[in-house]
């Protein structure tokens, strides 16, 4: 198994080709989904690393990979400029999945 790094800027994906995570600069919402294709037809990928910027361009597609009963981890990153997420954006995801607020 190894992983595949789907990036929407040359930085965060040279950083991930240093730890040996190969992957590509999508631009634009065609270039992330061509290589959502490629992942999908390579059996071998068994997690998806996304910034949160290449997100934005294919979030839908990549909640049906997530929703999938054997489909590979998705792990969504900030990229160098920081997260587009609000300071607190942990407290709002633990309000919605489990009603507790902090």
């Amino acid at each position: 198994m190894r992983a595949y790094i789907i990036s929407d800027n040359i930085d965060s994906l040279v950083g991930m080709k240093i730890a040996g995570i190969d992957g590509i600069v999508a631009h634009t919402r065609e270039e992330a989904l061509k290589s959502l294709e490629y992942i999908k037809k390579d059996k071998d990928i068994g997690i998806i690393i996304i910034t949160e910027r290449a997100m934005a361009f294919i979030s839908e597609e990549m909640e049906e990979i997530r929703m999938g009963k054997y489909s590979p981890l998705v792990v969504q990153i900030q990229d160098r400029h920081g997260t587009m997420r609000g300071s607190d954006y942990i407290a709002k995801y633990m309000k919605e999945s489990i009603g507790l607020k902090i």
